[in-house]
């Protein structure tokens, strides 16, 4: 009975491993030929995945180790046993199924395992189910996952009877008590940043197990910058941190009560002119003529990059939208885990939308989609905006739409016609605006460009280039357009997938500053943050204001030394113009010479200095928002 137990053991053991092999394999298959995964480098990530399967199949048999510490005898010898074990083999055999589709849909999406993303694609199922039944053919493939499930069952049937056929006694308990000691000694010994085996993310991926790397986000959903990371002595942090935001035309206010708060003095008088920050979905500037595209399917943009002051070296700070949106408003350098947009108390910051406010603007975050998705409603309403989503849009305001929202057309006509009322009303307006439409499943309504809806990203891309000249179009009828300025730029890039944990080509988005009466047409080469937007705007408008923003006004930057913040979910990275510092858990801290036109990383000895800079910035935005420094009194 023993051999029996141990027989059926060694039966889930062995199909979990080779499908987890067989992922993998496939995983391996579809990454690109620049990976440069050399053999020996594979056969590491393929020693180290066997170690993290181990893992998680020492978690996934716990049910199992329940299960025989705790069965009723009578169970045990009614003839409904063996039906019990097959039913739980099939599940088993079917979730196997289907995360190894999952994984390949992800990788495909994404070029990673699971992560922080499949974390919140389990949390809103509404948008993310809908997406999925929008984008592929859902029907056949769970189809395909149950008949897999259901043959893989039929050709085990023996081998399951023969262990339904054991009885009830002290086996069952031994069995069961041993299957506890894997999944202790797994705790105990085993974590996910073992996975990361070399510079190569690719194999850093193939090296994981997708199970492991999901349970292993939804844990670390925030992380605590003091413990995890590499930290400077924190006065000296703090006082490096107050030279590198002193400008010309600032000065702090109290600087004895330990704030960073500032006075921005402009010089002449201030412009209260609208502002229309059109946020376009994953908008990597490699798709722009304008940043050097030569397909031709943003011929509206480039045209608009011509009239524009155009500035061509602007790197997101992440990978999600909630990342930009924060970056946007509250002009922090991104913090390890999740954006501040989802985490609780996210309300009363010194954002970009509370400033405006004070100066009686009638604020308006307008998305395509609901915003209750990714908390942004909550978010935005708590600094400085009202809200309006797709709940607010009636039923002949939309002409068209997908799970994730109405197309950018239906939108960019809800933002003009709240335009109108704000002006209306005789209230200058600043509207966050942010769009859907270049999104999975890549639907658009039929004949507007020369692509068909659901062929691709170009497509989508294209149609979003025609939705931002029918824009520019509508609005310039209006009333209020000589005095408005639209800004376009995206909220990160349409992948980061690559070779190295921080692709720099993937960070590249575009930012156009459009307004034919009041900003002169031009080109900004400097490099700059998405942090910097707000400051750079408002400095464009002549505005005053008390500031809690790390970023800065590049148009006023006299000399300071250049610099980006990008990042993903746990590494943090420091751009100057030609090195590149990351910041990773268990106080990893690497050094690379980058070059930003090829996207190359060549590792070097790391430099103090360097490090100081990017500690400041990043301990001391991590200090300023656990003290609530960055908060209005």
């Amino acid at each position: 009975m023993a051999n029996r137990l141990l027989g059926l053991v060694t039966l889930v053991s062995s199909t979990f491993l080779l499908m987890m092999a067989a992922t993998r394999l496939t995983l391996w298959m579809m990454t690109p030929p620049e990976a440069a995964l050399a053999f020996p480098l594979l056969l590491k990530a393929a020693a180290t995945g066997l170690v993290f399967d181990l893992a998680t199949l020492a978690y996934a048999l716990l049910p199992a180790a329940v299960y025989l510490l705790l069965v009723p005898r009578r169970l045990t010898t009614s003839h409904y046993h063996i039906w019990l074990l097959r039913l739980c083999f099939f599940l088993f055999a079917s979730v196997l199924f289907f995360n190894a589709c999952a994984e390949y849909f992800f990788f495909d999406e994404f070029g990673t395992r699971f992560n922080f993303i499949a974390v919140d694609y389990l949390i809103y199922t509404t948008e993310v189910v809908g997406n999925i039944r929008e984008s592929y053919p859902l029907g056949p493939i769970l189809a395909g996952i149950g008949s897999s499930a259901l043959l893989l069952t039929w050709l085990l049937r023996n081998r399951l009877n023969q262990a339904a056929a054991s009885t009830f006694g002290g086996p069952f308990r031994r069995t069961g008590a041993l299957l506890l000691l894997p999944a202790l000694l797994a705790l105990g010994a085993i974590n996910v940043d073992q996975s990361a085996i070399s510079t190569n993310n690719y194999a850093n991926e193939l090296a994981g197990n997708g199970i492991y790397n999901l349970v292993a986000a939804f844990r670390n959903n925030e992380l605590s910058f003091n413990r995890f990371y590499r930290t400077g002595h924190e006065k000296q942090v703090l006082a490096r941190l107050r030279t590198l935001v002193t400008e010309r035309n600032n000065r702090f206010i109290d600087p004895a009560a330990g704030r960073f708060t500032r006075q921005i003095r402009a010089e002449g008088p201030e412009k209260r002119l609208n502002l229309i920050v059109v946020v376009e979905e994953s908008l990597s500037a490699e798709y722009l003529g304008s940043y050097g595209n030569k397909e031709n399917i943003t011929p509206n943009l480039d045209r608009l990059a011509d009239q524009s002051l155009r500035f061509s070296n602007l790197y997101a700070t992440g990978t999600r939208t909630i990342r930009g949106l924060e970056a946007l408003t509250l002009s922090l350098p991104p913090l390890p885990g999740t954006s501040i947009v989802k985490r609780p108390n996210n309300g009363g910051f010194r954002s970009w939308g509370e400033i405006l406010a004070a100066k009686g603007y009638d604020n308006k975050f307008i998305y395509a989609g609901y915003g209750y998705f990714d908390n942004m409603n909550a978010f935005f309403d708590g600094n400085g905006f009202k809200v309006v989503d797709r709940a607010n849009f009636a039923t002949d305001e939309i002409s068209f739409a997908n799970i994730w929202g109405v197309c950018d057309e239906d939108l960019f006509r809800k933002t003009i016609r709240e335009a109108g009322a704000s002006h209306a009303a005789g209230k200058p307006f600043f509207s966050m605006v942010m769009t859907t439409s270049n999104h999975r499943p890549y639907s658009y309504p039929d004949g507007r460009i020369d692509i068909p809806s659901k062929s691709g990203r170009k497509g989508a891309v294209k149609y979003a280039d025609y939705a931002i000249g029918r824009l520019l179009a509508e609005a310039g009828r209006e009333p209020w357009f000589k005095d408005t300025i639209f800004v376009i730029i995206a909220d990160h890039c349409a992948s980061s997938a690559g070779k190295t944990d921080m692709p720099l080509k993937k960070y590249e988005i575009p930012l156009l500053v459009y307004a034919p009466q009041q900003i002169r047409p031009g080109l900004v080469g400097q490099l700059m943050s998405q942090i910097d937007v707000a400051p750079t705007l408002l400095g464009l408008m002549n505005q005053s204001y008390d500031t809690d923003f790390l970023g800065r006004d590049i148009l006023k930057a006299d000399g300071a030394t250049p610099r980006a913040f990008i990042s993903t979910y746990q590494k943090l990275g420091y751009l100057t113009e030609n090195q590149l510092l990351v910041l990773g858990p268990r106080q990893y801290v690497a050094q690379y010479r980058v070059n930003r036109q090829q996207g190359s990383m060549t590792a070097v000895p790391l430099e103090q200095q360097q490090l100081d800079d990017m500690l400041a910035y990043y301990q001391g935005a991590d200090y300023i928002y656990r003290n609530r420094l960055n908060r209005i009194r």
